[in-house]
């Protein structure tokens, strides 16, 4: 066995692209699966509030629970993290974000953090999250069920996920639990190029502890601008679904989800509430999302395409997106993955436009290390 605590480390510049959180999540995510340990210096160096906030921490204490690792500087507001794998292991785990400092950071940004290692622990994992499920800056939890997982399952992923409890901004406290069996066969590799054309649009309208008529208006808004706003080549054949939902929530809020199907592709929009906003608002923001990809005639939703770069890096062969904006958050994660792994990408376009992204992966990498 290599003794991991010889191994060199991974430099890794906080500060660099996007210069957010994205770059330590990848980075933790692809040192429990490779057992690579890595330092990263200028950690959010430019935000307001530089350094590690409490759901960063919540994804280094998951990370480290998972691969056993040895950690220094992870305290709240550090800048420079040393982060030293030593054995990846699946399970049983309980992560709470506001475990340190009372918190809604995002459940689904830790869940993706420890998604990728999980698979490749060689036994199965029971993983429950605490903390924001419907939360600004960070993919909702039905964009992570209805999107984000279908796709890694055609890769080879094997995950169910449930939703407890939802949790709003400020007081989070929302529950979600996964299990993660482990990906056998490996990860294969994905092409989505054609124009995703719409078979089915799925929507939801929810509110927790507000008036019934918010989810109401929300849904009938919503649905006007489908079918008023969709061009007819993306709703003929489509059938078109709104629930409304009483959210179960110790906090208020409100949600609008549109998810798009075509074939085995999937893609997602949505909006929150906020004092002040109205319901309409929060449904036309949404379609404003959806008609604005229906117009980039693109196969994967701008978050998708950053969110899929590690899962392309360990597939089995050549993979291929095209999205439908090239964005920073994509490019600086492809930057983390060049900087663990062989896996050469190729992006055609330029920032702010549509674009392909060609990934050839590693052939010699070895998820044990």
């Amino acid at each position: 066995m290599v003794n991991l605590l010889i191994r060199p480390m991974i430099e890794i510049d906080g500060s660099y692209g996007e210069g957010g959180g994205q770059i330590l999540r990848t980075a933790l995510s692809l040192s429990c699966l490779l057992q690579k340990p890595f330092r990263i210096y200028n950690i959010r160096a430019n935000r307001k509030n530089p350094g590690l906030r409490p759901q960063h921490l919540a994804g280094v204490r998951a990370a480290k629970a998972i691969s056993q690792a040895a950690v220094d500087g992870a305290t709240i507001g550090s800048t420079t993290l040393a982060f030293r794998p030593v054995t990846l292991k699946g399970g049983k785990y309980l992560f709470d974000v506001a475990e340190e400092r009372g918190s809604a950071g995002s459940v689904s940004l830790v869940f993706q953090t420890i998604s990728l290692p999980l698979a490749f622990a060689g036994e199965p994992s029971n993983v429950t999250i605490k903390g924001g499920t419907h939360v600004p800056w960070s993919p909702p939890f039905h964009y992570l069920a209805g999107v984000f997982i279908p796709t890694i399952e055609g890769m080879g992923m094997v995950v169910d996920s449930h939703l407890e409890r939802w949790g709003w901004y400020p007081m989070g406290e929302g529950i979600v639990h996964f299990s993660i069996k482990p990906a056998s066969g490996g990860l294969k590799s994905i092409s989505k190029t054609d124009n995703l054309q719409p078979e089915e649009v799925t929507t939801i309208s929810a509110a927790s502890n507000l008036p019934e008529h918010i989810i109401t208006r929300q849904k009938r808004q919503l649905l006007k601008r489908i079918f008023k706003d969709t061009p007819q080549r993306a709703t003929e054949g489509t059938t078109v679904s709104c629930e409304e939902i009483a959210a179960p929530s110790i906090g208020q809020g409100t949600f609008v989800f549109l998810k798009v199907r075509g074939g085995d592709s999937f893609a997602g929009f949505s909006a929150l509430g906020a004092r002040g906003k109205r319901a309409e608002e929060v449904a036309d923001e949404t379609a404003d999302l959806f008609l604005s990809f229906l117009d980039s005639q693109a196969a994967v939703d701008r978050h998708l395409a950053d969110q899929l770069i590690p899962y392309m890096a360990m597939a089995d062969g050549k993979s291929k997106i095209f999205t439908a904006e090239i964005t920073l958050h994509l490019m600086t994660n492809i930057r983390v993955v060049e900087q663990f792994t062989q896996a050469k990408f190729h992006v055609e376009g330029t920032l702010g436009t549509t674009g392909i992204v060609t990934c050839l992966p590693d052939k010699k990498l070895k998820a044990d290390g």
